[in-house]
This record gives C-alpha cells, structure tokens and sequence, in this order.
C-alpha cells in the first residue's frame, strides 16, 4: 500500500497543532507508519501554519511531494488555495469556507481573492465545504471547529470511529470532551449527506 498523504492548512489559532496530532495517534493506533510534520513559528501572529500526517504500510518521509496530497483540510479558505499544488487531480479538500484573514491581507494589504470554493471546483477537485465556525459556534464552542473538520475527513479514511474517540478524549482537556466529540459526529453527519 501506498503512503496517504493527507495536508493540514490553517493560520494561527485554529487548533491545527491539535488537529495534526490526533490525525497522526489515529492513524498510529490503527497499525500504520506514520510520519508527521507541523510549521507553527507564525501560530501566535496570525500566520500561515501547516501540518503533513502521512500513513502507510511503510513511510519513509514526511515531506509531501507536491502533486501527490490525497486530501487537504484547509481550516482558512485562502490558505486551501495556497496549497493547490500539492494536491493530485482526484483529491478531497475539506474546505472552511469562513474567512479568517492571515497576516499577509491584514498587514501586507494582499488581496483576499474572491470565490476560492469556485476555484476549487473548477480544477476537478472534490470539496466539501462547510462553515466550520458556525456550526461548532451552534454546539456550544467554535473552537472545536477544527474537531468537525476532522469528523468531516474521519469519514474519509479507513479508521475505526472507536480509535478517533478514543484519541480525541485523551487530547483535548476533560472539560472539553463532550463538545469536541459531538463537533466530529457533526462533521461526520455534514459529509455522509454528500457521499
């Protein structure tokens, strides 16, 4: 079997440190080798940051080749759309259609480019776009919008839901466990009626 080759993209904030971390002990709990990386050094300024979960029989790099990305979940829309080239034609993007201006809009003045879900669509690319937010605003924390967009994607994968719950309760704070667990069933309920 081929590594799957799955991209986190983000800015500062979003819980995608967290969000990379459970991809990677899902996938580690599920017998597979895994190989992770993350760039957070702009994560308190607003920056872009990103993270790679590869799994496979055998992997041997973390770095993704570009044009060889199976499924990008992009929890800022701009920042799916910088990843285009990393994605192989048939990919999934799991897109956040909210609009959380990085740094390089709010400080440098570049232009947020209009419909980017459009974009996407127009390259052939599967997307599921969701207001991530919004619905995990409505189940009590919009924090825990990064928690949907990983139920969202677990309905990709070939992960048990057993091993996702069983890794998001031993991630996020006790207190916390009930929201982000019924944020994934969200996310699984938003992306089963589009399969």
């Amino acid at each position: 079997m081929s590594a799957t080759n799955i991209l986190i993209s983000g800015v500062g904030g979003q819980g995608l440190v967290i969000a990379t971390h459970i991809l990677a002990n899902a996938a580690f709990q599920e017998g597979y080798d895994i190989k992770t990386s993350d760039v957070i050094g702009l994560s308190q300024r607003g920056g872009m940051v990103w993270g790679s979960v590869r799994f496979g029989a055998k992997v041997h790099s973390a770095l993704i080749p570009d044009g060889e990305c199976d499924i990008l979940m992009a929890m800022e829309a701009l920042e799916g759309l910088r990843w285009v080239k990393m994605l192989k034609p048939s990919a999934k993007v799991i897109l956040a259609t909210e609009k959380t201006y990085p740094n390089r809009v709010l400080i440098e003045k570049d232009e947020y480019p209009a419909a980017i879900e459009d974009q996407l669509n127009q390259l052939g690319l599967a997307v599921f776009p969701v207001k991530a937010q919004e619905e995990a605003k409505r189940l009590g924390n919009i924090k825990a919008s990064n928690m949907l967009q990983l139920g969202m994607l677990s309905t990709l994968l070939p992960f048990a839901k057993a091993t996702w719950i069983d890794v998001i309760s031993s991630s996020v704070p006790k207190s916390t466990i009930n929201v982000n667990l019924a944020a994934f069933d969200k996310g699984i309920e938003l992306t089963a009626k589009r399969i």
